[in-house]
């Protein structure tokens, strides 16, 4: 019986090594990008949050093509997204955008617009983690918080590169942060591309494509990486207002169908 049980303990303690180890590294990205920042070095800090998000990208799929799903991974990717994608860009966004302003109206609401941030990914999370597992995988409920801090450090980036006086963007980086939050907890659909499998073959032409998009990036990568994000955050309003659209279009149109034959009727 003790043997048993011992044997138990030892399969509950024991996890997958290979994917954890991506996840691992995505978290320590993550701190190094809070190290950076810190030490005033914005790029730099905004680069280790962009490598986490291709890590969180990665441990996901190593562990569905090993066979090594956990719900202890499930876990532990979530707690190193909230420190990647929730906190490091807004302490990153905070100390680059908004430390100079000690005092007065501006400071406090800068503070709690950094918070919002933090707090909206932290639902975000907590809501994908608690989803229906039948739900379609293909979309996203609400702007993943990886896409959300990509927008929002290649902001930085820019800002940075640009070499401009933040305090005149001040307006502009408030209101980001605060529209990236409500897209976070919002009921807009966004696509996943989870449904893309890398095992499949694809056409010659696909490979030119990403080339293409590889030399495009490495350009100007602030900009490029900026604009893409950027759209990939109003592509879920965008798809919204059209759905919309449309559903009004064929009411209205079945409305006009219905009166018509009335009058022929008459």
């Amino acid at each position: 019986m003790i043997n048993r049980l011992s044997k138990r303990k030892n399969k509950l303690s024991a996890v997958y090594l290979l994917p954890n180890l991506v996840t691992l590294g995505a978290m320590f990205c993550g701190f190094y990008s809070i190290v950076s920042g810190i030490n005033g070095l914005y790029i730099q800090s905004a680069i280790f949050i962009l490598i986490a998000m291709i890590l969180d990208g990665l441990d996901g799929r190593v562990a569905r093509l090993t066979n090594t799903q956990t719900s202890f991974g499930e876990h532990f990717d979530s707690l190193s997204d909230l420190l990647c994608f929730g906190i490091a860009p807004a302490l990153l966004i905070y100390l680059f955008s908004f430390s100079p302003l000690t005092f007065g109206y501006l400071a406090k609401l800068s503070s709690i617009a950094c918070f919002v941030f933090i707090a909206s990914a932290a639902i975000r999370l907590a809501r994908f983690n608690s989803r229906n597992q039948s739900t379609d995988k293909k979309y996203f409920i609400g702007l993943a918080s990886p896409a959300s801090a990509a927008t929002m450090v290649c902001y930085v980036w820019l800002l940075k590169d640009m070499n401009v006086d933040v305090s005149s963007y001040l307006t502009v980086t408030f209101v980001m942060i605060i529209s990236l939050s409500i897209l976070m907890v919002s009921n807009i659909a966004y696509f996943s591309f989870k449904d893309f499998n890398i095992k499949q073959k694809v056409p010659h032409l696909m490979l030119f494509v990403i080339s293409l998009i590889v030399s495009f990036i490495s350009f100007d990568p602030p900009k490029v990486l900026f604009i893409f994000f950027l759209l990939y955050a109003l592509s879920g309003p965008v798809m919204f207002l059209t759905r919309r659209l449309r559903r009004n279009g064929l009411y209205d149109s079945n409305i006009t169908h219905k009166t018509d034959d009335k009058e022929k009727t008459l």
